[in-house]
């Protein structure tokens, strides 16, 4: 496989006892992915979000781009050897967790496997403001190959919908 770009969502809303606070996790998992098979080419802010679901906890989140060999399925393989790195994933979904890594976009286009679960775009990303912030700092031009829209067309359109 050549070589292709990705999309990826950080979240952290638990501390680490090692690590630190959910922004330090974030930090610290960056430095760990650019130490990997990616060529990690723009990092956005860290912002601090509401959770989703039922967790009471705040998070902190950020997007990289990022240029590797690896196929969509090989990638979600590291991302979840990187989240297993920072301790286990315990809980419900939107749950307290140490770390959470997803794969947004790819330049590829579109990707649906079975095994492992895996769909690209990320089919929650047009509905959460703590992916497209991110996202739309470092890739504003970015399409999504379901709408057609440029992720700062979703960014607007979430916040418009969000606002009335």
């Amino acid at each position: 496989m050549t070589s292709s770009h990705y999309l990826i969502a950080l979240g952290s809303n638990q501390r680490h006892a090692a690590i630190g606070s959910p922004r330090s996790i974030i930090a610290e998992a960056i430095a760990r992915l650019k130490r990997s098979d990616l060529v990690v080419e723009a990092v956005s802010p860290i912002i601090g979000s509401r959770p989703v679901g039922p967790s009471s906890r705040r998070y902190a989140n950020a997007a990289i781009i990022a240029r590797t060999d690896l196929d969509p399925a090989e990638l979600l393989g590291l991302l979840k050897s990187t989240e297993a790195e920072f301790g286990p994933r315990r809980g419900q979904d939107w749950s307290r967790r140490v770390l959470d890594l997803d794969i947004i976009l790819w330049g590829g286009g579109l990707w649906s496997s079975d095994r492992p679960a895996l769909t690209i775009p990320h089919p929650l990303m047009r509905e959460r403001s703590f992916v497209l912030g991110p996202a739309a700092a470092i890739a504003p031009d970015w399409r999504d190959p379901v709408t057609g829209l440029r992720l700062t067309h979703l960014r607007h359109r979430l916040n418009r919908f969000r606002s009335s």
